[in-house]
């Protein structure tokens, strides 16, 4: 299989997921206060929201990707 219709079936699938999912989110941690030996940590949830385009066109750009490396 020739990189092109790799690079082709994970944008499809990124898009899909994209189109799915809307989104994803992760948890950052960061040093709140530090005082002397003590440190105070501070989970913080951040979300990522991923727009329809974005994955629309990943899945375009992917099936484009699959045709052209066919010929």
């Amino acid at each position: 299989m020739n990189p092109t219709k790799m690079i082709g079936i994970i944008l499809i699938a990124a898009g899909c997921l994209g189109l799915a999912f809307g989104g994803f989110s992760y948890t950052k941690e960061t040093t709140g206060m530090k005082l002397g030996p003590l440190e105070l940590k501070v989970q913080e949830k951040q979300t990522v929201n991923v727009p329809l385009i974005v994955s629309a066109g990943g899945i375009i750009l992917g099936v484009f990707l699959l045709v052209v490396g066919r010929k």
